[in-house]
């Protein structure tokens, strides 16, 4: 069947593609918005006094491709029961398919048994959604990538690496021998990609968890660092506690300039304060999660925020067309 053909005939199928957005990432879900053509739908979210929820559409989504664009972060539930709903009210309107756009998936880490008698959220997170009404799902960045074991429905799960690579091969011009070093061994495999793109040796932190504490200790750095620029990657900065041994464990290495690089900034409680009072050049992450104005200032213009939605939107139109996703990465 010849491609163009094939494309329309998706787009016959699954109709128009329309946009939805919760509350939680209005600018990310505008910037999607703006790189696909589009405008963002209109719907009403209403939270009654007993904090009960209520979302309607302002016109029909019969036959169409829908896309519910919602981050999962703070305030979490609320934010995922606006993605539920939302995702439910799509699909009692008959769209003919319905897409939850997830840029940061909460509960992530809850992704197995490791200790006994706890749930697997992650689990009852991928469970939900799908009862709700979703097909397909599109996430960034999983924690675990085993989470995509827990959907019985196809998605795409994405990465900000190259959106950060980019960057970071332009940032290497001002950098001194850098070296890029990984706050904990579980990011181990994507930091190698890190360092392989920009051609840079690869140092790691040995760190140990003691049972469901979220606190880590950092032991020891096996690499070498003394009199280099270290590129420190993870994948999230939640408490900021890793990514703060990290650092300073770098420079009591004798590290030069520390950049830190993560694609999801969390920033609970007061990491914010935590971290931009640590000697780092520059902090460098992506919008899949709002940063509040008073966090952000809090940085002094160090923090470098890279955004995310010219690759959501670029795969929410080769989803819709039915083009391949991994042709974006050669793959």
């Amino acid at each position: 069947m010849p491609a163009i053909y094939s494309a329309r005939h998706d787009r016959m199928k699954y109709g128009d593609i329309k946009l939805y957005t919760g509350s939680s990432c209005p600018d990310l879900a505008a910037g999607i918005a703006r790189h696909i053509g589009l405008e963002l739908c209109e719907r009403e979210i209403v939270m009654f006094p007993n904090e009960n929820l209520f979302i309607q559409l302002h016109s029909s989504v019969r036959g169409q491709d829908c896309y519910a664009i919602q981050t999962t972060s703070a305030p979490v539930h609320r934010n995922l029961m606006e993605l539920l709903i939302l995702l439910q009210t799509l699909r009692l309107d008959s769209a003919a398919r319905v897409t939850a756009v997830v840029p940061y998936l909460c509960y992530a880490r809850s992704d197995k048994k490791d200790q006994p008698r706890i749930p697997i959220t992650a689990r009852l997170v991928a469970d939900m959604i799908e009862a709700a009404g979703a097909d397909r799902y599109i996430f960034l960045d999983l924690h675990a990538g085993q989470i995509q074991g827990f959907f019985n429905i196809p998605g795409d799960v994405l990465t900000a690496f190259y959106t950060l690579i980019e960057y970071l091969k332009d940032k290497k011009a001002e950098m001194y021998r850098p070296v890029v070093l990984t706050a904990d061994l579980g990011f181990a495999k994507k930091a190698r990609n890190f360092a392989e793109s920009l051609d840079t040796p690869l140092a790691f932190i040995e760190k140990r968890r003691v049972s469901n504490d979220s606190k880590a200790q950092a032991l020891t750095i096996i690499g070498d660092v003394k009199d280099r620029d270290v590129v420190i990657v993870d994948d999230e900065v939640d408490t900021g506690g890793s990514m703060i041994q990290a650092v300073n464990l770098a420079r009591e290495s004798g590290a030069r300039n520390v950049y830190m690089v993560f694609v999801h900034p969390v920033f609970s409680a007061n990491s914010a304060d935590r971290l931009s009072a640590l000697p780092v050049t520059e902090f460098i992450t992506t919008d899949t999660i709002p940063i509040p104005q008073e966090k952000l200032v809090k940085f002094g213009g160090r923090l470098k925020l890279l955004s995310i939605a010219p690759l959501l939107g670029e795969v929410i139109l080769r989803a819709n067309e039915g083009r391949s996703v991994g042709e974006l990465f050669n793959e």
